[in-house]
């Protein structure tokens, strides 16, 4: 199973809205089809209450294994169902990263 799908199903368990999970090693300094770099977008009904860093923390704790491993950065956009309706249904583009193509 790719880190990718393994990201996927593990973040099935906040039981999601909206779940994006993008692969974005290929903007990084890193060998070609590496699975390093990722962005994850999640709305769920769990974030209700939770301040950021609380949120991030559920993340971090269904992710540990994912964490101390093979990623090296992920980005979250963590919002409440309420919250993604009021961005518009967007979140951040990433910033292009210095190294890539390095």
């Amino acid at each position: 199973m790719s880190i990718q799908a393994a990201i996927e199903e593990k973040l099935q368990a906040l039981e999601p809205n909206v779940l994006t999970v993008e692969n974005e090693s290929h903007r990084h300094a890193v060998p070609r089809d590496s699975e390093t770099h990722f962005k994850v977008t999640l709305v769920s009904e769990c974030f209700e209450g939770l301040m950021p860093v609380k949120r991030h923390q559920r993340i971090y704790a269904l992710l540990a294994d994912e964490l101390s491993g093979p990623v090296h950065a992920l980005a979250l956009h963590l919002y409440t169902p309420r919250e993604w309706e009021a961005s518009g249904q967007t979140r951040p583009d990433s910033p292009n990263c210095r190294g890539a193509g390095a």
